[in-house]
């Protein structure tokens, strides 16, 4: 598998050329969550004009990099939009800004999704914090033989989503007055949404949301001693948890809907010294 290595190197190399200063926390938004937190000091700008291969565009997501000033003396990389295995990438392409991001000094990784509800009791526009994970894609972008200095060969991800950084999510939460659960997030291939059967399957294993992103992108960043938090939406009930068909403008409204919520929370989070220490 071919890891990019040089290719991240020199956009690194790049940021740094044009002045822009060093952030230690990165934001990736994903379906319809992609809000806006104020002017940027940077960008926006394609993020195309930073990747090393061809973007191609998904509707509901834009693809763009911004660099955020979210506190004095705060900066944060926002990658608004996601790139996803089943339009075709390898799981190299995928967690490549993930990869940049930890390349230009970033110790913090928060990740928004939008999912399917495993769980019955979650309606639509449940906002959970994702407390752990299983990859059900069949991919890992840890195959083949990346560079050894990125990070250990079998990684660690007994603390995958981090525990102190949920907790932070929580507090933010309770003060803003919008209610936040805690669940765990099964990631697939693609782009077919889950039978019934395979929601049935879900559930025995333990998992409380489903969705087709964000696995991947964890995998890269605990490999690079990345802290991550994952908030994730809700967006519609799993096939068969009720009766109704599942759409792509399903997802997309109630990401539009939730928008209010997700932004106040990401700009608490962005704002506060903790979410930057490393």
């Amino acid at each position: 598998m071919h890891h990019y290595e040089a290719e991240v190197r020199a956009a690194a190399e790049r940021w740094r050329a044009l002045g822009r200063p060093a952030p230690r926390v990165a934001l990736v938004a994903g379906s319809g969550l992609s809000v806006d937190l104020g002017a940027p000091v940077a960008g926006p700008e394609p993020l195309a004009g930073w990747l090393p291969f061809p973007v191609r565009a998904v509707a509901g997501h834009g693809h763009e990099l911004e660099l955020l000033e979210p506190g004095p003396g705060l900066t944060a990389l926002y990658f608004r939009g996601r790139l996803h295995a089943y339009q075709g990438y390898s799981a190299s392409e995928v967690v490549f800004p993930v990869r940049l991001a930890a390349a230009l000094g970033v110790r913090t990784l928060v990740m928004t999704n939008a999912a399917g509800g495993v769980r019955p009791e979650w309606p639509a526009g449940t906002l959970a914090a994702v407390s752990d994970q299983i990859n059900l894609t069949g991919l890992s972008p840890l195959c083949g033989e990346p560079p050894e200095s990125w990070g250990p060969r079998f990684p660690d991800m007994l603390d995958a989503h981090s525990a102190e950084l949920r907790a932070l999510a929580h507090e933010h939460a309770e003060r803003l007055g919008h209610p936040l659960v805690e669940g765990v997030y099964a990631g697939l291939l693609g782009p077919a949404y889950e039978t019934a059967a395979e929601v049935r399957m879900l559930r025995a294993m333990g998992a409380d949301l489903v969705g087709m992103s964000t696995v991947l992108e964890i995998i890269a960043a605990r490999h690079r001693g990345l802290r991550c938090l994952v908030l994730s939406l809700v967006a519609n009930p799993g096939a068969g948890v009720t009766p109704q068909p599942l759409t792509h403008d399903e997802v997309l409204e109630a990401g539009r809907a939730a928008a209010g919520r997700v932004r106040a929370l990401l700009a608490a989070l962005l704002a506060d010294p903790r979410l930057h220490e490393s």
